[in-house]
């Protein structure tokens, strides 16, 4: 049993667990998974004040259980990585110590915040749940975030870096 756990898993077990999350929190909590929103309730609770209705006016006790949500992702990566595995992963790639890999770290998380609220939603939210729920905004959203990603990653890493 041990041995089943610390052995990489095939994709399509993972994907498939993955999967299941979308109907177990329907089920469970009555909520749309989706990690994305997080950012605004953190937001929220740290500046109740804050000058942009966006934030204050939020209500994020209203979605607390998401941030739960979030410290459980970050716990259980934690223990994945650390305790049920045979082998040490790497956070990052080496190519990532570099001043052009930060550059190119940075410059992506930028464009994701972007598109993340430009889109209404992240990968996760629009690609698992919205597909899921036959929601033709998110399959348009789905394909523009791997047509974004190939143009970034085959097209523009090469022309600015």
């Amino acid at each position: 049993m041990a041995q089943m756990i610390l052995a990489p898993w095939a994709p399509w077990a993972s994907g498939i667990l993955l999967g299941l999350m979308v109907p177990a929190l329907y089920v469970l909590v009555g909520r749309r998974f989706g990690l994305s929103s997080s950012l605004r309730h953190i937001g929220a609770m740290c500046m109740p004040n804050a000058k942009p209705e966006y934030l204050r006016l939020h209500n994020w006790k209203d979605h607390s259980w998401n941030l739960v949500f979030v410290v459980g992702l970050l716990i259980g990566s934690f223990v994945g990585v650390t305790y049920l595995t045979t082998t040490p992963l790497e956070v990052l790639p080496p190519a990532a110590a570099t001043a052009g890999g930060l550059l190119r770290l940075a410059f992506g998380g930028i464009l994701v915040g972007f598109g993340t609220r430009y889109a209404g939603g992240c990968t996760s939210g629009h690609t698992i749940t919205g597909i899921a729920s036959l929601n033709p905004p998110s399959v348009v959203a789905t394909v523009a975030f791997f047509a974004g990603g190939l143009l970034s990653t085959w097209g523009l890493t090469f022309l600015i870096f």
